[in-house]
């Protein structure tokens, strides 16, 4: 779709069919796209919001590892990512990511054996049916925007049912400036013609910070924390009531302020 028409429809959210999303896409291409996708992550610091709650959390969990599971994994980068930062601080970390697509689950557990990790995949439809309990804290990132409205109230209300202590999802927010950023660096981070046509799209499809605000108070979390941080990005962050330890988003001083309340 032409730059200047998504341009003129950020003042709505649009959901548009994106190319990696189709059940008939190559799944070289698919897999290729994960691959630019992960380097696109790295570089807007994906891992980096979740660091200080898995920190947190981590020392909060004498004599056994903090159980972590990324919903949504995709190509895995995710879950690497914090499985290295295990490795580099010495914390107690066992790492999980599902998703939905087997080509994806083949990648991320394909290249996590290549790189030495101890992180485990698995299929999972995190819409279909619960989430697996026994995770301290649940994450997700760059999949809200996917979603409808209603798939999203069901998806943060599983993420809140399963964990046992903290959630943290992470998408991009819907503006003029993240699509201009999006658009440029899609097209310099990654050759996927996939992530290319996509990555504009998804920011159509983004929630603007308010609209997550309310997503959050439909889906039930009562006194989640919500922090917008570059390059246009947010970070929901919700504890358990009987966790209060775990609170705190995780953001770090990435945050751009509390936008809880």
């Amino acid at each position: 779709m032409p730059l200047p028409t998504l341009w003129a429809g950020l003042g709505q959210r649009a959901l548009r069919p994106e190319v990696m999303d189709q059940p008939a896409l190559d799944p070289a291409d698919h897999q290729a796209a994960l691959r630019g996708l992960a380097r696109i992550n790295a570089l807007t610091r994906t891992t980096g919001c979740f660091a200080p709650a898995v920190r947190r959390l981590a020392g909060r969990c004498p004599g056994r590892p903090l159980r972590v599971l990324d919903v949504a994994c995709g190509g895995g980068d995710t879950v690497r990512a914090l499985a290295r930062l295990g490795q580099r601080e010495g914390l107690a970390l066992e790492v999980h990511g599902c998703d939905l697509s087997p080509e994806a689950v083949a990648l991320a557990s394909r290249t996590a054996r290549a790189e030495g990790l101890a992180a485990e995949f698995f299929q999972a439809d995190a819409l279909g049916a619960p989430l697996p309990g026994g995770y301290q804290l649940i994450t997700c990132s760059l999949f809200l925007h996917h979603l409808g409205t209603a798939e999203a109230e069901t998806l943060l209300r599983r993420m809140a049912a399963a964990t046992e202590a903290q959630l943290l999802v992470h998408d991009l927010v819907r503006s003029r400036l993240d699509l201009l950023l999006t658009w440029a660096g899609t097209r310099l981070l990654s050759r996927s013609p996939v992530v290319q046509v996509d990555g504009p799209l998804s920011v159509g499809g983004a929630f603007r910070i308010e609209e997550v605000r309310t997503l959050a108070a439909a889906a039930g979390l009562a006194g989640a924390e919500l922090r917008r941080f570059w390059p246009e990005r947010f970070l929901l962050s919700w504890c358990r009531p009987d966790r209060p330890e775990a609170s705190g988003t995780g953001a770090g001083a990435q945050g751009e302020g509390s936008l809880a309340g």
